[in-house]
């Protein structure tokens, strides 16, 4: 076919001379210290080099080749003393980040991936030395979901919620877990901090654990009872706001689309600019908008 889409790189795995790779930038000298090319130092010596560079000849070199991707593993692999590197060859010399396009894991998906990785027989230390972390670290991932209702893990799933966020939901019963998960949704908000807010307005029926914790210094039970009436009256809202957000989105966009061919039309444009110029100006003002909540804003 003709219009098949062209691969950028080869297919097959190169094995070259780690020395006829030449980096298209430098590093900052103290990039070996973070934590990031810590972790992937770590995968490197404990599971060797998971993710070929990528190359491209460089013509009239004897040999030699562009690196346009992989520069952190390749001052890894040098650092090691490593005098081959696997590579895959680019069709072209554009220097494409691949790592940019790559959504993150989420805490929950971590959390799958170290236990696939135990039941297939990785132990939870080489997890550990593959990841530069301790093996407490992993045992607390593969047990963040313990007490974590299968509907909360659906709607988790791929939200930013940290293993801090779980710690918290555990303190809650089901049903609650559900509301607090759809409620930091809505908020956008998966801290640590607001979290606890929501188990500290949670009725004393819906804990797990009956019995309030210890009282707070300067808030008297008046003082509590008004926040557990604000965080559900918030909560309301949240829910209300979600509910009509995308309506209201789906409407702005219709009205920019009519105001765009409004003002393609010279007659109109004309009239308003000789008997409304304010209403022309604010006209503009939305179809320049760039999305839904600066036309909300105008």
């Amino acid at each position: 076919m003709s219009n098949r889409l062209r691969l950028a790189c080869g297919t097959e795995v190169l094995v070259l001379p780690i020395q006829k790779i030449l980096p298209l930038r430098r590093l900052a000298d103290g990039i070996r210290k973070t934590s990031k090319c810590k972790c992937i130092e770590a995968s490197i010596r404990e599971l060797g080099l998971i993710e070929p560079l990528v190359v491209f000849p460089q013509a009239n070199s004897d040999g030699c080749y562009m690196l346009l991707d992989g520069h952190v593993r390749h001052m890894i692999l040098k650092a090691l003393g490593e005098s081959t590197v696997k590579c895959l060859v680019a069709t072209d010399d554009e220097g494409f980040t691949y790592n940019h396009k790559i959504n993150r894991l989420s805490a929950v998906q971590e959390h799958f991936m170290i236990m696939r990785a135990i039941k297939n027989g990785v132990s939870e230390a080489r997890i550990a030395r593959s990841l530069d972390v301790d093996v407490n670290t992993i045992r607390q991932k593969r047990d963040m979901l313990d007490g974590i209702c299968a509907e909360v893990v659906q709607i988790l799933k791929d939200r930013q919620a940290t293993s801090k966020t779980f710690r918290q939901l555990r303190r809650l019963k089901p049903i609650r877990q559900i509301e607090v998960a759809e409620l930091i949704c809505a908020a956008s908000n998966y801290s640590e901090g607001y979290v606890k807010c929501l188990v500290a307005a949670t009725p004393p029926d819906q804990l797990i654990e009956e019995e309030r914790p210890k009282e707070v210094r300067g808030l008297s039970p008046e003082d509590v009872a008004r926040m557990e009436h604000e965080m559900a009256s918030l909560g309301r809202e949240f829910k209300l706001i979600e509910e009509s957000h995308g309506k209201n989105v789906l409407n702005l966009v219709i009205v920019n689309g009519y105001l765009k061919k409004l003002l393609d039309n010279a007659r109109i444009v004309r009239f308003l600019s000789q008997n409304h110029p304010e209403i022309l100006v604010e006209f503009q003002k939305l179809v320049e908008a760039r999305n839904p909540s600066e036309m909300a804003g105008n």
